[in-house]
């Protein structure tokens, strides 16, 4: 398996990246429902999908959602069986308040938080990585 596996080392090599833009969590009813172009991640749950994309594309899908994110993603490549890392910058996000939503894919973490809390969060995420 690829990608780093020393937590210290995935600490201080976070590298958070802010994307541009604003996301939103919706549903839908199957996969073919969003253009593939358009998904920034999708999971199946056994209610329904669930699907990540940006706020313009699921306002012009007539999509509802209640949740405005930004995302944030951990450019450091830690490995899938790393141990501690979501712990470490949840509860670095949470001592300020931040809620975090996390999906980890095979070469990076994403994390999304509410838009309100962008700039907070990243500052979290770039302290946690000095110390």
């Amino acid at each position: 398996m690829s990608g780093e596996t020393n937590l210290k080392t995935i600490i201080q090599t976070l590298s958070p990246i802010l994307n541009d833009g604003e996301f939103v969590y919706c549903t839908v009813p199957d996969f073919d429902f969003v253009p593939v172009q358009q998904i920034i991640f999708m999971f199946r749950e056994k209610e329904e999908i669930t699907t990540v994309l940006r706020k313009e594309d699921a306002l012009q899908l007539n999509l509802t959602f209640s949740y405005i994110a930004a995302w944030i993603t951990l450019e450091v490549n830690s490995s899938l069986s790393a141990v501690g890392l979501t712990a470490e910058f949840s509860q670095a996000l949470s001592k300020e308040g931040i809620s975090c939503n996390v999906v980890a894919a095979f070469h990076h973490d994403h994390i999304f938080v509410d838009v309100t809390d962008r700039e907070k969060a990243m500052i979290v995420l770039q302290n946690l990585q000095l110390q």
